[in-house]
């Protein structure tokens, strides 16, 4: 078993990826409906691929896997920022929107890459 103690759910780093996510759902409410299968499908798979590989990274046997599967949440998050930033240039939200998710995913990405580098 790993040597990190405590549940995933016990991580401010989970935590604030699913406020991420919440907020994700929330701003791709309004974008047009025939992005439904596109940029807020893009964007919500992103964000929900944040908290979900963090999760399984805690759950798995090793610290080297955890710290694989937080790689792959980190590269979730610059997915997400990307989207977020596309979203913007497309008019599918306004600066203010789009703001609060942007200030989110980067400190989820500042919590992350600690987290990686105490594991190496």
């Amino acid at each position: 078993m790993s040597k990190q103690s405590g549940s995933f759910r016990d991580l401010l780093v989970w935590k604030r990826s699913m406020e991420l996510a919440v907020a994700i759902y929330a701003l791709t409410r309004s974008f047009p409906k025939e992005e439904l299968y596109g940029l807020t499908s893009q964007m919500r798979r992103a964000a929900i691929s944040i908290s979900s590989n963090i999760a399984e990274g805690r759950g798995r046997n090793s610290e080297g896997e955890f710290r694989q599967f937080l790689g792959v949440a980190r590269g979730s998050v610059f997915e997400l920022q990307t989207q977020l930033l596309l979203a913007r240039k497309l008019d599918f939200c306004d600066d203010l929107a789009a703001k609060p998710c942007l200030s989110l995913a980067a400190e989820v990405e500042r919590m992350i890459s600690p987290l990686i580098a105490t594991l190496q």
